[in-house]
């Protein structure tokens, strides 16, 4: 589902760039609302992986798209907080969800508890039917246009949908920024989820009951919760604003090392303290990611490049939590995992920080250079402009020379003349 949420990314910035946010917000929500249910009827792993794994996953890709879009329309100044505030939904639904869902299953089996969180994501529908557009001024009017394209709606919905996929053009490539967060948001991407999901796993395998186990999930969705508004709020001052890309590559360096330190860890004591750790920096990268995007790229360009990112980010979605429990299989200890998810993520994390120190100091000197080439071009000009004077003035000019020299060599004539 994760997995074709990420790949589901262009398809969803096409239909928000040619129909805005609210309708594809409404549809992804109808979408999720009916892989729920469907899968509720199913008999086989292949069915739950159509339903729940692709069409719950396209519905989730719409949602996720859209909103970001639509927050970058909506905040300019405020945006990294209004950012941390959107992302708070995330863990505050896990928060509830891991106690509520054990209540379902006991209640009412995994058919019924399907059907019930199918009614839930529902309520997508109303969100996105809140989602205002942004008004834009027409570029003619409307009525103009019926009558002039009367019978080419199908052509030119395709060819809007082409000209707006632009996150396939290589240009993003030629952006040296992008390509460093590229790389460091698809390392981190790659371990992120697997720790999460086998949290409660490797805490029944140190001893812990399985109700306490699953609470975990719950104290991180609570941690979590805090985390990314006050993420927002924090990446939204004057200090941290100018340097959000350096705060972001802390985050993910801080996620790494959490986990390369969790197989020390024995005790429920120090199994919560680590899953305070990891919320708090999940949280906050989760509040920076999709900022830090938005600061590269701007708002114009955000639509197709967020479609380009999620894209190639689905491959190490797809793979990091399969290859996490190949390892665990292999040898049998959860704790080869850990080190697997937080060293690949604390490099990344290095990565980034280094990559950006490195590019702030090419960007310096590139605008040095282009400053000082628009100053010899400027005196250039400068010094075009004198020589190519008007021929009138250059005539007047000498003229006046002339006549000056002659009348001062009359008055040296006269006066060596003898009385």
């Amino acid at each position: 589902m994760l997995a074709v949420m990420y790949a589901g990314g262009p398809v969803s910035s096409c239909l928000v760039l040619r129909f805005g946010s609210r309708p594809v917000v409404i549809l992804g929500g109808l979408m999720c609302g009916v892989s729920m249910v469907t899968a509720s009827f199913g008999s086989s792993i292949i069915y739950l992986y159509i339903c729940v794994g692709i069409i719950g996953g396209c519905g989730l890709a719409f949602n996720l798209n859209a909103s970001l879009n639509i927050i970058s329309k909506y905040f300019l100044v405020r945006r990294p907080l209004a950012n941390g505030l959107a992302m708070a939904g995330s863990p505050v639904f896990l928060c509830i969800l891991a106690p509520v869902n054990q209540y379902l299953l006991d209640s009412y089996g995994w058919r019924g508890s399907l059907l019930v969180l199918g009614a839930i994501m529902l309520n997508c529908c109303v969100a996105g039917a809140l989602m205002r557009p942004v008004a834009q001024p027409p570029s003619s009017p409307p009525e103009q246009k019926v009558e002039e394209q009367p019978n080419n709606t199908n052509s030119n919905l395709k060819e809007s949908c082409l000209k707006n996929i632009s996150f396939f053009d290589v240009s993003f490539f030629k952006d040296r920024g992008f390509i460093i967060y590229l790389f460091g948001s698809i390392m981190f991407i790659f371990g992120a989820y697997a720790p999460f999901l086998f949290l409660s796993a490797y805490a029944i395998s140190q001893g812990i009951d399985e109700h306490s186990a699953a609470y975990l999930l719950s104290f991180m969705g609570f941690v979590d919760m805090v985390v990314r508004p006050g993420t927002g709020l924090t990446a939204n001052s004057k200090w941290i604003r100018p340097r959000i890309q350096y705060f972001f590559s802390f985050a993910v360096t801080y996620n790494g090392l959490c986990h390369l330190l969790c197989p020390l860890i024995h005790s429920y004591s120090f199994l919560l303290f680590y899953t305070f750790c990891f919320a708090m920096s999940f949280g906050m990268v989760f509040a920076l990611i999709f900022e830090c995007l938005m600061d590269l790229m701007g708002p114009q360009r955000f639509p197709s490049a967020v479609g380009m990112v999620t894209i190639i980010e689905c491959f190490p979605m797809l793979l990091g939590p399969p290859i996490a429990g190949l390892l665990v299989d292999i040898t049998g200890d959860y704790k080869y995992l850990f080190i697997l998810c937080g060293s690949v993520i604390f490099t990344g994390g290095v990565f980034l920080f280094v990559m950006n120190i490195y590019n702030d100091h090419m960007l310096k000197k590139e605008k040095n250079a282009k400053d000082r080439e628009q100053n010899q071009k400027n005196m250039e000009d400068q010094d075009h402009k004198d020589i190519k004077r008007t021929p009138k003035a250059m005539m007047e000019q000498t003229e006046f020379e002339v006549t000056e020299d002659n009348g001062a060599q009359g008055d040296l004539e006269i006066a060596e003349t003898p009385n």
